[in-house]
């Protein structure tokens, strides 16, 4: 795929093209390629980031009349880690970044997942520089906010455990805790196994690229087990 066939994929009609090949272009691909002089992505990440931002918060605070506290919590999980990556993927940016064949290779790390959150952002700056403020927003409305009934239906704003914490403590009168049951994966790539526990029983267990992920996945999963939805 081309630069130019994936502006067409993404349904934003770029001015000046050479915007977004930079902001598809990773920082490791300047090691590899010395001819290439467009730049790297990262300012137009910094960009990006801080309108992804308005354009959510002021969608949120237009069309939903919940508190402070509520909306904050909708707006991150609008903006995360994990929701860029999973816009990226939904996009298909894995196959035209540019980047090292270095970091090509890692496809599953989760320093790609943040990869390509940043290269999600680096687009809406691209997209704002190219044309305004109203064309990003366009862009972020249909391909991102797009997923926020999916937020609300699913609850993924709520963080899985402190919920997890808060319905054992109040039917338990316990609070749970985690254990490492497997760690595989060389050093730069692990993946870890966690189980959930609330006393000595185990309650599900949680898979995850680092400890804290694997964690999350486990007290989700033992939310379910238990019913505590």
């Amino acid at each position: 795929m081309t630069i130019e066939e994936f502006a067409q994929h993404i349904d934003v009609t770029f001015n000046d093209i050479a915007l977004l090949e930079q902001a598809l272009t990773h920082r490791s691909y300047l090691n590899e390629d010395r001819s290439y002089k467009n730049g790297h992505n990262e300012r137009l990440e910094f960009l990006g980031d801080a309108v992804l931002e308005l354009v959510v918060t002021d969608y949120l605070y237009h069309n939903y009349d919940n508190p402070e506290g509520e909306l904050t919590r909708w707006r991150a999980s609008l903006v995360n880690t994990d929701m860029l990556a999973r816009v990226a993927k939904e996009l298909g940016v894995n196959d035209i970044l540019r980047m090292s064949k270095g970091e090509a290779q890692d496809t599953n790390s989760r320093a790609r997942h943040h990869i390509l959150a940043n290269t999600i952002e680096a687009i809406i700056g691209a997209i704002y520089l190219d044309q305004g403020y109203a064309a990003a927003r366009s862009f972020i409305l249909k391909k991102i906010v797009i997923h926020l009934e999916e937020v609300l239906t699913k609850k993924l704003y709520r963080d899985p455990k402190s919920y997890f914490q808060e319905q054992a403590q109040k039917h338990k009168n316990i609070t749970p805790h985690y254990d490492v049951l497997e760690t595989t994966g060389p050093d730069h790539d692990k993946s870890f196994v966690v189980g959930a526990y609330i006393g000595e029983e185990l309650i599900a267990k949680g898979t995850g690229r680092s400890k804290q992920d694997a964690q999350r996945a486990a007290a989700q999963a033992a939310l379910d087990a238990m019913q505590w939805q």
